[in-house]
This record gives C-alpha cells, structure tokens and sequence, in this order.
C-alpha cells in the first residue's frame, strides 16, 4: 500500500516547482566559463585596470573637493597622483635601509634555522644496526668491474651581461606598466562626469530614469569609496602600532615589519598569518629563544585580530560587510585568476561588485548572498 495514498494534501511537503530550460543553464554556463578564461588571458590588461579603477575611486573626492575650490579638475588630478607617487615614493626612500638589511639577513638566518631544526646526529642503536646489515645482505652480488669512459659536463658559463639585460628588461617592463596605469588613472579622473553623462544617456529618454541612474551612480561611488578609505584607515592604524609594538621590544628593522603588516592586513585570513610567520621566524633568528619568538608573533597577532574584530566593523557598517564564505571563496578564486595581485585586490573587486549588485534590481540576489 502506498504511504502517501491516505495522507491528505496537508500533510504533503511541500516543493519548489520551477521550470528549468537546460538550454538556457547550459548556455549559461558556457558564458561564465568563457569570462573566467578571458580575464585569465588578459590579466596583463585587466589588472591595470582594476588597480586604475580603485586609485580612480579613492582619489576622486579629493579631486571633486580641489574642483569645488576653483583648481581645475586637469590640475587638480595631476596633484592628486603626484601626492601619492610622492607618498610611496618617501616611503620607500626612509624604508629602504631596513629593506636591505633584512635582505641581507635571510641567508644567513635561513641557514641557522636549518641548524636549529636539524635533529641531532647520534650513533645507531641496536635495531638501526640489524636494520642496516639486513639491508646489505639484500644488495645484489657487485657486477664485475669494466673500463668506463669518464664523461664530464662542463656547466654553462654564466654571463654578466645576460643576467644585466634581462634586469634591465625586467625592470622596463614594469615601469612602463607603472606609467600606464598612472595615465589610465588620470583619463579616468578627467572623464568623470563624461562618462556618467554618457550613462545617463544611454538608459533612456525620461527625468525619472536619469535621476535613478545618478542616484544609484552616486551610491555605488560613496560605497566603495568608504570602503577603499576604511580600508587605508585601518591598514595605517595597524601598520603604525605594529611597527611601535616592535620597536619597543627590539626587533630589528620595525618599520619595514609594520609597513609589511600594514600592507597584508588587507588579505583577510592570509595576510595575518603570513606575517604572523614571518615575525616567529625573525624573532627567534634575534633573540634565539622560544619566548621571545612567541612575544613577537602574539603582539602582531593581538593587533590584527583586534583591528578585525573591533575597529574594521565599528567604522564599516553592516551595509558592506560580506559573509566570510564568500570572501574566502573570492580569495581562492581571485589568487588563482591573477595570482598576487588577486590575492591583494581580491576583497575590493568583491566590494566593488556587491556595491553593484546592491543597487541593479536584477543583481539584488548576488548582492544579498555576499552580504553578511
């Protein structure tokens, strides 16, 4: 008898019914697969521009501002880009002393923590020797003796001037890719208002659907722009009290660390831990004991910890926090798509889109499942 056939419809669960078009998912599927492989392609293109998009979004209230003053927005944009090359460009200058020295340093404290972690060489107890004549009894009968030609492979010679060249190309390229996106950035705070012009434009004829499209331009724009200045905030805050938290139990080089901590506080999970490893291995290579490794690793530590726990969502805001699934998801992904740089520009490529998703009716669902 079947279960089911005295129950009445109440009792029935209940189930979802929609129709599904597989043409349709599977064409689907095909286009999201074939994005994903063109920004892997054209990462050499897309990073720029994503790096270009952000500085655009972090600079542009500053360039607004000088515009509100009468300094024309041409002008006003070149200050704000040399404010910042300037910015990184001190930085690196008052750093790079404690750059080199801790450069110098890793060969040698590479080769002492081998040392340290080295088991100690003891002789051979009873069942390693039994183990070890067993092993000999097993080899087979040595194969008579013959003449054997002697071969000998002459390395390479290597070449300054090789080594040189590529450095040199090495080091083009990258300031060439530099300069690119510096202009990239300048374009973009130039055409500001043309492109959002050209927006409104292009949704259509009526005064309503202008005043909608600037309204949610507007949101979109203050939402990653908070984010972007939270984000700097926090990271100088924990870049600053790392270094003085160094500095005052005597670690070498106590800038350079905070700056490095500063910096990979913006990789949740990751970049914490890096660093948090980093710092255990350089405090013991310092002090050379337990202790102090643990003081070291635990002070940086408690700082990030309670920059995430406390400062990052008192300034942030329910509005942009993401579920952390989703964030880790984004990082795995972005890493794999652009390598470091996805590592460093996962979580505002993340907050850019959800910022998107939130205020574009159809995109609403992609907004609430990265939202908190």
């Amino acid at each position: 008898m079947d279960p089911a056939a005295g129950s009445t419809p109440e009792d029935q669960p209940e189930a979802i019914r929609a129709p599904i078009d597989v043409r349709n998912v599977a064409l689907s599927m095909l286009a999201v697969a074939a994005a994903i492989l063109l920004m892997r392609y054209m990462q050499e293109v897309l990073i720029p521009l994503a790096l270009g998009t952000l500085l655009f979004y972090a600079l542009d209230p500053l360039v607004d501002r000088l515009q509100r003053w009468y300094v024309p927005r041409a002008l006003g944009a070149a200050l704000a880009l040399i404010l910042v090359v300037g910015g990184v460009a001190g930085v690196a200058y008052l750093l790079q002393g404690q750059a080199a020295a801790v450069a110098d340093q890793l060969p040698a404290g590479a080769r002492k923590l081998r040392e340290t972690i080295r088991p100690s060489k003891t002789a051979p107890g009873p069942l390693a020797k039994v183990d070890e004549a067993a092993k000999e009894l097993q080899k087979p009968d040595a194969p008579p003796t013959r003449d054997v030609m002697r071969v000998q492979v002459e390395e390479k010679p290597f070449k300054v001037g090789d080594y040189l060249w590529t450095g040199s190309m090495n080091a083009l390229s990258f300031a060439s890719q530099v300069v690119m996106f510096l202009f990239l950035t300048y374009f973009m705070l130039l055409s500001d208002d043309m492109f959002k012009r050209k927006l409104i434009e292009v949704v259509g004829p009526t005064l309503t659907k202008k005043k909608i499209t600037v309204q949610i331009l507007d949101e979109i724009a203050d939402q990653i722009q908070r984010f972007l200045m939270i984000q700097l905030v926090t990271s100088g805050i924990v870049a600053v009290a790392t270094g003085l938290a160094l500095w005052y139990l005597g670690l070498e080089g106590a800038a350079f660390w905070g700056l490095v901590a500063g910096i990979f506080n913006s990789i949740p999970y990751y970049g914490p831990l890096l660093v948090t490893g980093a710092l255990s291995t350089v405090g013991f290579l310092q002090f050379g004991t337990f202790a102090m490794m643990a003081t070291v690793a635990g002070v940086a530590l408690l700082i990030t910890t309670l920059e995430g726990f406390l400062l990052t969502p008192l300034l942030m805001g329910r509005v942009a926090q993401m579920n952390r699934v989703a964030v880790f998801v984004g990082l795995l992904f972005w890493t794999w798509m652009w390598g470091v740089w996805g590592l460093l520009l996962a979580v505002p490529l993340m907050m850019a889109i959800k910022a998107v998703c939130d205020r574009v009716e159809d995109l609403q669902p992609i907004g609430r499942f990265l939202g908190d």
